[in-house]
């Protein structure tokens, strides 16, 4: 994959990914509304929050959080799903989207890759595993 090699140069690890998907979410959004990075929620501070324009007075808030697994995937994604509940809640988006990237060496990508539906307090998030 082209990304494994951007993500090399990147001192910060969580800095490669977060870069990585907010340019790729920026050429799909082009247009037809804006992605923000580290969007500030008070004292809270989501990952990428995107806005997203339809029809002539409609939006659409899209929240995405980040995590690098770290230790076990269970812990990992508990802590962002209550991450992405309390930004969900703060921006009053609609929608949220949890991305867990798998750094472990040696994991083939058919061990990382997974899309789940979490229900976590009263919102529905989508979880996925790269």
């Amino acid at each position: 994959m082209h990304s494994e090699i951007w993500l090399q140069g990147f001192d910060y690890k969580e800095a490669g990914p977060q870069l990585l998907l907010q340019a790729f979410l920026q050429r799909i959004i082009n247009g037809g509304g804006r992605v923000e990075g580290e969007y500030g929620l008070g004292r809270l501070r989501t990952d990428h929050l995107i806005f997203w324009s339809y029809g002539e007075d409609r939006r659409q808030l899209i929240v995405i959080e980040l995590k690098i697994k770290h230790g076990s995937l269970d812990a990992t994604r508990q802590q962002g799903l209550e991450q992405i509940t309390a930004y969900m809640d703060k921006s009053g988006a609609d929608e949220g989207y949890l991305v867990i990237f798998d750094k472990t060496p040696g994991i083939t990508w058919e061990e990382k890759i997974f899309r789940e539906t979490a229900d976590f307090q009263g919102k529905t998030i989508v979880v996925w595993g790269m």
